[in-house]
């Protein structure tokens, strides 16, 4: 990820990289076991699964109305395998009017859904209903039409920390530091709540327009997982993933914790710790490949990275019942005050500079550039499909308590006018 040019060292070369040889738990698995992704059409015909539709006209009931009309889009922000991501404005006429966010449109009218299994498509949306938090992106509004979901989320105008770690090459230690304490507080609440993250990477790490971090994309999160229950899901970006899932033995909170120690190791290097030049290469290193760590960074960096990416979860820094509290407690944040962090007091170490609400600079402009286009919606399915996704929609509580209060004051003004 590293730009050229930006810092003269040759990361590759034998006597400028630290072997870390204490790292000896490779761990053994058959080729078979992950040399093939998932195969999604053995997965549709297999026993037991259904091929659902999404829809539902009705659009939060008993609350206010939201639907697409209400929105008027204004940029791309972002595309993926299911959909896209717009910059959007509230029409004006209702509460937040005139207001920025982000919609995240489902554009797929089918899913896959295990019976076994809450349906993919429903854990980020109600993920992000019960989890509030200063490093979490907030859900505003979610709401569905025929064959499509929409999560109205928080615009987060500082843009993906991808894209400023790609601009910048690697970050200081101290930058570093912030974004990752940040990040810590952010993991530790959702595994109170009992939810694995699995997907954090740049790229799912936003920043808002004073430069703190929010996290975002819950469709790969896993709810209802204490204390030493495990999951055996294979998913997530492969560069980031903890050796336990590609072996698919099971795994649990400890798998964000590798992750982070992968994150922490792109940050300082401009890539993460093991890449190849094709997904097979790369498991086989997370599995097996040594620890190269340049001697740029401090002890203190060294020592926390080789201890998030311990191989075996046991040994394996925030595993154990304590979560990050041992993380925290590392001399790499010894002057970290966690309190202030948690209180977003620290001065983020890259503050956007904005034009104003619906500034997109800090967004790739291959996305941006793009004509914003949510294409025509006219599934009419069954009363059957739609009951699979009754309760998707939400309005946050926040804008329920402003509709409230509006309406108080309304009712207190004309008081006064017919007196």
């Amino acid at each position: 990820m590293a730009a050229p040019g930006l810092f003269d060292l040759e990361l590759q070369e034998e006597d400028a990289i630290e072997c870390d040889q204490s790292d000896d738990d490779a761990i053994e698995v058959e080729e078979s076991q992950y040399e093939q992704g998932p195969d999604m059409n053995a997965i549709l015909q297999a026993e037991g699964i259904e091929t659902l539709q999404l829809s539902d006209s009705t659009v939060n009931p008993g609350r206010e109305k939201v639907r697409p009309s209400d929105f008027q889009l204004l940029k791309v922000l972002g595309k993926g395998g299911y959909g896209k991501v717009f910059q959007v404005r509230k029409m004006t006429g209702g509460r937040g009017g005139g207001k920025i966010f982000a919609m995240k449109v489902l554009k797929k009218a089918t899913i896959v859904r295990n019976q076994k299994d809450t349906a993919h498509t429903k854990a980020e949306r109600n993920i992000l209903e019960a989890v509030k938090h200063p490093f979490i992106v907030d859900l505003v509004y979610a709401f569905q039409t025929g064959g499509k979901l929409y999560l109205i989320l928080e615009y987060l105008s500082g843009g993906e920390l991808f894209m400023h770690l790609e601009r910048e090459g690697i970050f200081m230690e101290d930058t570093a530091c912030f974004y990752i304490s940040e990040i810590i507080l952010a993991l530790e609440h959702l595994h109170s709540e009992g939810i694995i993250y699995r997907d954090l990477k740049p790229e799912n790490i936003l920043l808002d327009s004073y430069g703190h971090v929010k996290l975002t994309d819950f469709g790969l999160c896993k709810e209802k997982i204490q204390d030493d229950s495990v999951t055996h899901t294979f998913c997530g970006t492969i560069e980031y993933m903890a050796p336990e899932i590609l072996t698919r033995t099971g795994h649990g909170k400890a798998v964000d914790w590798w992750s982070l120690g992968a994150l922490m190791y792109d940050m300082l290097t401009g890539a993460p710790p093991f890449t190849a030049e094709n997904r097979k290469k790369t498991i086989e290193k997370i599995l097996k490949g040594k620890l190269n760590l340049p001697p740029y960074l401090t002890p203190d960096a060294r020592d926390l990275i080789r201890k998030l990416l311990k191989r075996q979860v046991s040994q394996r820094l925030g595993s154990g019942p304590d979560n990050g509290e041992p993380i925290k407690r590392h001399l790499f944040f010894k002057l970290i005050n966690w309190d202030e962090v948690i209180n977003r007091k620290l001065e983020p170490p890259f503050k956007p500079v904005l034009s104003g609400d619906d500034d997109v600079s800090q967004f790739d402009s291959k996305f941006t550039k793009q004509t914003p286009v949510d294409s025509p919606d006219d599934h009419m399915l069954s009363e059957s499909a739609n009951m699979v996704f009754e309760g998707f929609s939400y309005v946050a509580p926040s804008l329920l308590e402003e509709m409230a209060l509006n309406s108080y004051r309304h009712e207190d003004i004309t008081e006064m006018s017919l007196a």
